[in-house]
């Protein structure tokens, strides 16, 4: 998508479709707000997946904005804006969003069980030094795939670290 999105001008481009005060800081990445939206950012990241940061008004500030003539009509057009444009810079509906999100979690999660199951294991078996080492390298690489957000790798190295024992 990210391909597709910057052959259309970029990403800043997009956003201006969706928010006002829209800045690009390259064809890739910009900064909006709209509404209760204050500042709206987004990026794609080196694997083209979309990274965003969204701070919303807050407290005496939102229930300002909403009591004001057609502030919960702005509101709600806000989340709209917001909704269609993560449709058009994913090319993925809301459902599919959530479950690509699910799906990664899950990954996430298998890949830190078996790096709790091989370290109880190694704790209660007599394992080899060879296979102890063996297995913190791919804890270690599990561990690196989780810190930069690759799911799938870490989930596939979670598989052989359990099939290791």
């Amino acid at each position: 998508m990210a391909k597709s999105v910057s052959e259309d001008g970029g990403l800043g481009a997009l956003a201006g479709k969706y928010f006002d005060d829209v800045e690009a800081a390259s064809d890739d990445a910009f900064e909006g707000n709209f509404g209760i939206l204050i500042r709206v950012s987004a990026h794609y990241n080196v694997k083209g997946q979309l990274e965003t940061d969204v701070e919303q008004m807050k407290g005496g500030d939102l229930e300002e904005f909403l009591s004001a003539d057609g502030g919960r009509e702005k509101a709600m057009d806000s989340r709209r804006r917001w909704s269609e444009f993560l449709d058009s810079a994913t090319g993925y509906s809301p459902k599919q969003r959530g479950d690509k999100a699910k799906e990664a979690t899950k990954k996430a999660s298998k890949a830190k069980s078996a790096v709790s199951q091989a370290r109880h294991f190694m704790k209660l078996s007599d394992v080899s030094d060879e296979k102890s080492a063996l297995a913190e390298e791919l804890i270690t690489e599990i561990q690196a795939c989780l810190d930069r957000g690759d799911f799938t790798r870490a989930a596939s190295r979670g598989e052989k670290l359990g099939k290791l024992f």
